[in-house]
């Protein structure tokens, strides 16, 4: 990767909103959730069951286990996944030990329902955004890629399986059911939250545009939204005039930059907006592919053509 001042921009940029979503998890989890005495999911939710059961900070048992987990899957997860989770982790848990002393009751009075939907939307909405920018605080799917790389339960599965017993562990504690049913109530609605996060980030649609003046539209969009076109031929049926149709894959969060330079440019160019699943490739999605997989198809594809031959 070459250090360049939009790279530097970047991971700056980056840096600041992790510490950003992060700070929002905090403060949801902090103010709202831990006053409650409700345990959710994930490393922070042993630590609520160790903080509930000794008084030991949620911070201290939360960012010890993380470590301790990395520790173990250092060879697993890699070199950067673990540099970013001790970056994750550290603030996350510092932010948690300075904020836990400052809400010792939640910040909505005898309001519970209130406060488990408020804080599980902030821990949720700070969680997407963390992720968003390629950040990580470890927890429970280390734990889920250590058990998937031994078994056939996927990561996925295997954090559900994992968050449910730590949420539901809180019955021998406080012996009451609907502190089991708001764990997983914060836990499913932050996990909701987190989804609709990553995923309003990650849409994209796609432009058609008509105009006699094009060029300008195309030149336009390549130097202000620093977006790409294709250029099609294509054919007004009734006017039997050929024209050039210009096609623009973009963001969502970017689509009220395109219409203004197209409308800036030809107020009468002729427009559509279709949403797209998905997109790949160079300023989009990366298509991520497991290697083990590939390289184990490629294997059988060759046997398969060794046992044809005579």
């Amino acid at each position: 990767m070459r250090f360049n001042s939009r790279n530097i921009w970047m991971s700056s940029r980056d840096y600041v909103l992790i510490i950003f979503g992060l700070c929002i998890y905090a403060f949801g989890f902090t103010a709202f959730v831990l006053p409650e005495r409700v345990v959710i999911g994930g490393l922070v939710g042993i630590g609520s069951l160790v903080y509930f059961l000794t008084g030991i900070p949620v911070a201290i048992t939360s960012y010890s286990l993380n470590l301790m987990l990395l520790a173990f899957a250092y060879k697993l997860v890699g070199t950067q996944f673990v540099l970013r989770t001790i970056f994750g982790a550290t603030i996350l848990n510092g932010l948690i030990g300075l904020m836990q002393p400052l809400f010792p009751e939640p910040l909505i009075e005898q309001q519970t329902f209130m406060n488990i939907i408020i804080g599980s939307m902030m821990c949720g909405v700070g969680i997407g955004i963390v992720f968003t920018h390629n950040g990580s605080t470890g927890g429970t799917d280390i734990v889920a890629a250590m058990v998937s790389k031994h078994t056939n339960v996927s990561i996925g599965r295997t954090m559900l399986y994992v968050d449910f017993l730590i949420v539901s562990s809180s019955y021998f504690l406080f012996h009451s059911i609907d502190n089991i049913v708001y764990g997983l109530v914060v836990t499913i609605l932050a996990a909701f939250m987190a989804d609709q996060v990553i995923n309003t980030n990650r849409r994209a649609v796609q432009f058609t545009i008509i105009s006699q003046r094009w060029e300008e539209i195309a030149n336009a969009i390549n130097n202000e939204a620093h977006r790409g076109c294709t250029v099609l031929n294509g054919m007004g049926w009734y006017s039997r005039h050929e024209v050039k149709v210009l096609l623009v894959m973009c963001r969502k969060i970017e689509s009220v930059t395109i219409f203004r330079i197209v409308k800036s440019v030809d107020k009468d160019a002729f427009i559509t907006q279709a949403n797209v699943n998905g997109v790949y490739g160079q300023g989009f999605d990366m298509v991520k592919l497991k290697m083990k997989s590939v390289q184990h198809t490629e294997q059988s594809d060759e046997q398969k053509f060794a046992n044809k031959q005579p």
